[in-house]
Formats: C-alpha cells, sequence, structure tokens
C-alpha cells in the first residue's frame, strides 16, 4: 500500500501517474487535510483518503508532498504510527535526510527526492537521494514510483542543491527564453499566438533532439550554425552580452539559496 500525503499539484501528479501506469485504486491512499480537496480526489481517482495515522498504519511506502514549512510538525505526528519497514520518500524542496531521520523514531528508511514541475504532465525530472538506513532495494522502489511522473536520476545528496538549481529550477529558465523569444517576435510584427507557436514547438523539438542524440549539445548547435549565417549573428551577440556566464551565475546562486534553505 502507497499513501500520499498532501493532495496537491504534486500530489496528484504522482497520484494520477500511479494509476495510469497500473497501480489500482485500493492500493493508494490520500491524506489531506482540506476535506473539499480530499473528496475531490476521492471522486475524481476512487481511492480512500484518510487520515494521517491511517495512512501511517496501513501503507508500506509514504510520499510525504507537502510545504517544508509544514514538515517537522508532520514528521512528529507520524513518528509513532510508522511500521518498522516503512519507506519515506519526501518531496518537499530542501529537507534533509537528517531531518528526516531525526524527527522519526528508530532506524526509518528515507529518500530524498527533488521532482519538478513537469512532472504534472508526467514529463518530469526526479533526482533521488537515500538516508542512513536505506538499502538498495528500497531505493529501487522509490525510483520505480517516481518514474510514474517521468525520469529519475539517483545522486549522492551532496548534490541536491544543485541538482535544485538545474532541474528544480531549471523549466523556469527555459520559461524566461521562451518568454523572451515570443516578445521578440511579437516586436517584429508578429502576432502573439503565431510567435507563441514557433517558439513552443522549437524548444519542444530541440529538447527531443538533445535526448535522442548521442551528441554533444555543442555538435548539435553547430549543426545548426552555419557559417557567416543567421545563428552565427546571433550567437555572437549571446556572446558579446555574457549570457553563458550570467546563466551560469544564476544556477550558483540557484544552488547557494538552495543550501540556505535546507540549512533552515
Amino acid at each position: 500500500m502507497i499513501a500520499i500525503i498532501g493532495g496537491g499539484k504534486m500530489g496528484e501528479a504522482l497520484l494520477a501517474g500511479l494509476l495510469a501506469t497500473g497501480y489500482e485504486p485500493n492500493q493508494v491512499l490520500v491524506t489531506e487535510p482540506d476535506s473539499e480537496r480530499a473528496a475531490e480526489l476521492r471522486e475524481r481517482y476512487q481511492v480512500a483518503a484518510v487520515p494521517l495515522a491511517e495512512s501511517a498504519r496501513r501503507a508500506a511506502t509514504l510520499v510525504l508532498a507537502i510545504k517544508p514549512q509544514d514538515m517537522v510538525e508532520l514528521l512528529d505526528e507520524l513518528s509513532g504510527d510508522l511500521g518498522s519497514d516503512t519507506l519515506v520518500i519526501s518531496i518537499a524542496a530542501g529537507i534533509t535526510t537528517s531531518l528526516l531521520e531525526k524527527h522519526l523514531s528508530g532506524e526509518v528508511a528515507v529518500v530524498r527526492a527533488m521532482p519538478n514541475t513537469p512532472a504534472l504532465v508526467s514529463r518530469g525530472m526526479t533526482a533521488v537521494s537515500g538516508g542512513a538506513h536505506t538499502g538498495e532495494a528500497q531505493l529501487d522502489h522509490a525510483e520505480s514510483l517516481l518514474r510514474a511522473v517521468g525520469d529519475v536520476v539517483r545522486v549522492p545528496e551532496r548534490h541536491m542543491d544543485t541538482v535544485t538549481a538545474i532541474s528544480g529550477s531549471g523549466p523556469a529558465y527555459f520559461y524566461f527564453i521562451a518568454e523572451t523569444m515570443i516578445e521578440a517576435g511579437v516586436a517584429m510584427g508578429m502576432t502573439r499566438d503565431a510567435a507563441k507557436k514557433l517558439v513552443t514547438q522549437t524548444i519542444s523539438g530541440a529538447a527531443a533532439m538533445l535526448g535522442d542524440a548521442a551528441a554533444h549539445p555543442v555538435v548539435l548547435r553547430e549543426a545548426v550554425t552555419s557559417p557567416g549565417g543567421t545563428t552565427a549573428a546571433a550567437v555572437r551577440e549571446l556572446e558579446r552580452h555574457g549570457v553563458r556566464t550570467a546563466f551560469t551565475d544564476a544556477i550558483e546562486a540557484a544552488r547557494e539559496r538552495s543550501r540556505q534553505l535546507s540549512e533552515g
């Protein structure tokens, strides 16, 4: 039995993903304090919406999909109800495995996961790290569950702040680029709808090529860049304005902020 604690957007995305990949409604529980939201999820997915203590007693795996600021209170409430073999997976940003273990009694197996928002359309990227009492089989199980909303990679926990900066915050970087490209098209006389369609499909197609190709991104970029052509002129301007350095600095800033949040 799997219990999803928190029925927000990410919790619902995982719930829908699990059901779409073969889990039956009677294999999944949901705990959501908002009674209207709990009723909505129960009606939409035909799953049982139960109190926290019942989820903790019945489920072998708990996925904590709540806000980071609510985590300590929830862990303290959960602690006495967990079985010795329970696996706890947290998808709350900045919550370390050591914090999870500190507030859960006994040697509970915990997994820290960092998904991103494309999980809402089953195209997410999630990184996972295991705690001190977490074995390979439990990490494998966590990865299997999280693949319901996209791809998964296992990393040492010391890299989780970098993961947050690259893939956790990453969608915003691409939305920023898309916004800029669309506005440039509009400024040059295109309709907003046409510019958005061009930009959206271009980003989607480029991402597909990057995912499918064995070639390095530099090789793919050079394949588009004819000597003396339009792309070469554009890339020259990007380099002149220090866009590469700005992106690197932005990612480093996001990593540092993630570290600050992790440290409380």
